[in-house]
């Protein structure tokens, strides 16, 4: 392991030279290796070396995420010259105003982007290629690191590298085993057909089925579940990457959210859903409300800590017994702004996460998310039998079973406060069938990359 690491180090110290070397004349003429557009980055000698100056750094996140706060305290602790301002915005505000952040003349050096919309394109981003050769992360996993790229026509899955994810998650259900044991539920389920009859089982006790939220959106995890176990994976990774001709309305996606709104009918979701927002239905759950509720590896330790041994968490389970799994995954992405002012000191942050042990192990167990970089590196611990080791090992099954799907609120960047808010809204209180919500959906996302 020290032969590879100095190897490794060798490689990186003569990329950095090349870079350096080159990065001036890339910026003279306006691109990147490999850009898919012309950018306004700053001209920056790309180097691997932190400046030993006082550097003072911005970030912009979203709300109810830690994560950034823990790993700045910590890269401080580590080079005190560097410090940090963390904003926070909702989820759909951040989103719907990235832009506006990305364009104004002081913008956040990093920013939580999970959709890039038209950023790239519009210069709004920073090329990642220069840091990509000069740091290494060739030796990172290429699938992995496929979703933040984006190519010359604006699609997202290929070309340059805009992203890179403080943690890369998987989505999955939550049991309160507590609750179960009351129902008689002694195992998770393994199919569709099992979940829904531990619901029913649990509605005729009096147990709420499913404890979720529709205020903001999140209901989006049960219902994208759903889909994903009669979709297509591909078609609907090609939706979300806005490959032409891709459509949302495909059999598999109806059937989905003609389930969701089965389970609206037989009352398995609260009856204030739409009233719930994130943070609520989280807590409402952890506080011991609903047998199930449907979300992501990050919430992990959080719902450890608030329910100790009395929860459990598992991939969602197939349509078909013994079929491969199929979860929602995704970096917990995060751009560099082409304006700031500081680029090789957030971009040095950011391959820190991905290398340095205390940052790997931070990412772990704030988020129980795989903390990504170089798969030879040495993996955070997770006490056994934790959810954040549970979540390690759903990780792994969903990598070697290839089931993991973007979130299909990354499509675009007015999808999620446009249609599947609003929508979701009406499938989850049985206002809508799946048909009507899938043609919505798919007429709003036509209309904006028309427009």
């Amino acid at each position: 392991m020290a032969i590879f690491h100095t190897r490794a180090a060798t490689r990186r110290r003569i990329a950095a030279v090349v870079a350096v070397a080159t990065a001036s004349v890339l910026a003279l003429a306006g691109c990147a290796p490999g850009s898919s557009a012309p950018t306004t980055t700053k001209s920056t000698a790309v180097t691997t070396t932190l400046t030993s100056k006082k550097v003072h750094l911005t970030i912009a996140d979203e709300t109810g995420f830690p994560l950034t706060d823990k790993l700045t305290a910590e890269f401080t602790a580590q080079h005190p010259n560097i410090t940090f301002t963390v904003t926070r915005d909702t989820f759909q505000n951040l989103t719907a105003n990235a832009p506006k952040l990305l364009a104004s003349s002081t913008p956040p050096d990093l920013i939580r982007l999970p959709m890039i919309g038209d950023t790239v394109k519009d210069g709004l981003l920073a090329n990642l290629d220069p840091y990509f050769a000069a740091y290494g992360w060739d030796k990172w996993s290429a699938s992995q690191l496929a979703p933040l790229r984006v190519n010359k026509d604006n699609v997202r899955g290929s070309g340059s590298l805009y992203q890179l994810g403080l943690g890369y998650s998987v989505t999955g259900i939550y049991m309160n085993t507590k609750l179960a044991a009351k129902v008689g539920i002694t195992a998770p389920p393994a199919t569709l057909a099992e979940l829904e009859s531990d619901m029913a089982a649990a509605k005729a006790k009096g147990i709420l089925p499913l404890m979720e939220g529709d205020k903001d959106g999140v209901v989006n995890f049960v219902v994208q579940a759903a889909m994903n176990q009669y979709a297509d994976k591909t078609q609907m990774m090609n939706w979300i990457m806005n490959v032409k001709g891709a459509s949302y309305n495909t059999p598999g996606n109806v059937k989905g959210a003609d389930l969701i709104r089965k389970w609206a009918d037989a009352g398995y979701f609260p009856s204030d859903i739409n009233a719930i927002d994130y943070p609520t239905f989280v807590s409402r759950f952890q506080a011991g409300e609903g047998l199930f509720t449907f979300n992501g590896n990050w919430a992990a330790a959080d719902t450890q800590a608030k329910m100790g041994n009395g929860v459990t968490f598992f991939l969602v389970p197939p349509a078909t017994a013994g079929a491969p799994h199929v979860a929602m995954g995704a970096a917990n992405s995060f751009s560099v702004a082409a304006k700031s002012a500081h680029i090789n000191e957030i971009v040095y942050f950011l391959n820190w996460i991905h290398t340095n042990a205390k940052a790997r192990q931070i990412v772990l167990d704030v988020t129980g998310a795989a903390p990504g970089g170089d798969p030879t590196e040495a993996q955070p611990t997770a006490a056994p039998g934790s959810l954040t080791e549970q979540a390690l090992k759903m990780s792994a099954q969903i990598g070697s079973e290839n089931g993991q799907v973007d979130f299909m609120s990354n499509a675009t960047a007015g999808i999620y406060a446009g249609a599947i808010i609003p929508e979701s809204q009406l499938l989850v209180t049985g206002k809508i069938s799946g048909q009507e919500f899938v043609t919505k959906v798919q007429d709003f996302y036509a209309q904006e990359l028309a427009g």
